[in-house]
């Protein structure tokens, strides 16, 4: 858990500090990348979690083939699910394709084409991810 919270605690810089004076996309992508870091650490509290309740079955150790089992063991956790949709995003992030908009101006923009959907990843959006990211730390203490 400690893990965790550290890596909670870069991401909030970045968010809270770097995004504020910088506003690029590059502070975007680094705080996205952050993310998916914490959620990693977090979805190996949720397999261990999982491996205790003995709900577990064990498969290779394929990232992939983790992230099916754990959204058919928590798919009735509506936060959980919505966590692994966002680190979905996030571990591709830097292979998909993306359009910078307004960068260094408060309407700073980053466009992102995920599987044929275009996502406007601006300061609104990082707030909402932050807050949904917030409650999945909280649930895992």
């Amino acid at each position: 858990m400690d893990e965790i919270i550290k890596e909670k605690i870069s991401a909030d810089h970045l968010y809270y500090v770097s995004l504020k004076y910088t506003k690029t996309c590059d502070v975007i992508i680094n705080l996205l990348l952050r993310w998916k870091i914490m959620i990693d650490l977090g979805i190996e509290k949720l397999i261990d979690s999982a491996k205790k309740k003995k709900k577990w079955k064990s498969i290779p150790d394929a990232p992939r083939a983790k992230l099916i089992q754990l959204k058919k063991i928590y798919s009735a956790d509506p936060l959980i699910m919505e966590v692994l949709k966002l680190y979905e995003l996030f571990r591709d992030i830097e292979k998909l394709d993306k359009v910078r908009e307004n960068e260094f101006r408060k309407g700073v923009n980053l466009k992102v084409d995920q599987k044929g959907e275009i996502i406007d990843i601006n300061l609104e959006k990082l707030k909402e991810y932050s807050e949904i990211l917030e409650r999945f730390i909280s649930s895992l203490k």
